[in-house]
């Protein structure tokens, strides 16, 4: 009688483990945006190393779309590689820096080979204009309007990090 107690109860922390194991270890990888400078998960996109992904946004000023692309390192950071736009403005690049391409082609500006890494990025939704858009996929063929997910004029920390199903939970997991 005792022996079968000490096994129920063996295999009820077995049991009780596993389910702390599988609610609190880190396993996804996704794009997390953080409420503001806090640890508070508004939203995250599941994404692998190598994805890609866009944010375009539209030009307080001149009013046309910036589109501004990356890709997922494998140490997780984001390295932006391309910024497509259609007019000269405040902000807006008027050329390549060294190592970069400068190209006009159907009626954009597209500077390549960028090589801008960053650990995090601060990102706002547009305010006074206010259509920013996330695209992913292998072809970019999702997009998601950020008003859809958060208010306009906030702003948050992007990182590429692993969540757990706990810290996915408390998030939106962003989809089309």
């Amino acid at each position: 009688m005792k022996h079968n107690k000490k096994i129920k109860v063996s295999i009820l922390i077995i049991l009780l483990a596993l389910f702390s194991l599988l609610l609190f270890v880190p396993f996804r990888t996704a794009l997390v945006f953080y409420k503001e400078n806090t640890e508070e998960i508004e939203a995250f996109l599941p994404v692998q190393e190598r994805d890609t992904f866009q944010i375009i946004f539209t030009h307080s000023i001149h009013l046309t779309d910036v589109i501004e692309k990356y890709i997922v390192m494998d140490n997780h950071d984001i390295k932006q590689y391309e910024i497509v736009y259609e007019e000269f403005g405040i902000g807006m690049p008027s050329n390549a820096q060294e190592g970069e391409k400068f190209e006009y082609k159907d009626g954009k500006y597209h500077i390549t080979d960028l090589d801008n890494i960053f650990p995090s990025m601060n990102v706002r939704n547009g305010k006074t204009v206010s259509e920013n858009r996330l695209v992913w996929g292998e072809n970019d063929e999702h997009l998601v309007y950020f008003n859809e997910y958060f208010e306009p004029g906030a702003w948050f920390k992007l990182k590429v990090e692993k969540l757990s199903l706990w810290q996915s939970m408390k998030g939106v997991r962003i989809h089309e």
